[in-house]
């Protein structure tokens, strides 16, 4: 079994993450969990609560974006750190790619949670979706 993971890239001002796993979906699940690091230290997050994520695009780019600025639509608008996510399938129909997927986590909890960056939003900046023996994905958060 291959392995995943993600890592910070050096960046003048943002964020620039890299994502990576044996599949695009551990890849998006990589990415995934890279933006709740960013915000809080996950490993403190209790998987108290279940969260169906899902997302279309009209390529992989527009759906890495549109999945990751999901994710941070359920921190921004309900407060929801996950310290899980499991994506189940990214799959294309004709024109539209969809990503469906599960995140276990709990609300913040300032008293308990570190607090990290906070992420104004997601771009297009330097992103890169590589479909190579390791599948593999890049992208920059604006902080």
């Amino acid at each position: 079994m291959g392995e995943s993971g993600r890592r910070f890239l050096e960046h003048m001002s943002d964020v620039y993450v890299e994502a990576y796993g044996e599949t695009m979906e551990d890849a998006f699940k990589e990415a995934g969990m890279a933006v709740f690091d960013i915000i809080s230290d996950t490993r403190s997050v209790k998987p108290e609560i279940e969260k169906e994520v899902s997302a279309e695009g009209f390529d992989m780019y527009s759906l890495l974006y549109n999945w990751l600025e999901q994710l941070l639509l359920l921190f921004e608008l309900e407060g929801f750190l996950a310290s899980n996510i499991e994506v189940h399938a990214i799959e294309r129909s004709g024109d539209v790619f969809r990503i469906k997927a599960t995140a276990k986590g709990e609300r913040f909890d300032p008293t308990r949670h570190k607090h990290g960056i906070g992420i104004k939003s997601v771009t297009y900046a330097l992103m890169e979706v590589v479909e190579n023996e390791v599948k593999k994905v890049r992208f920059v958060l604006d902080i």
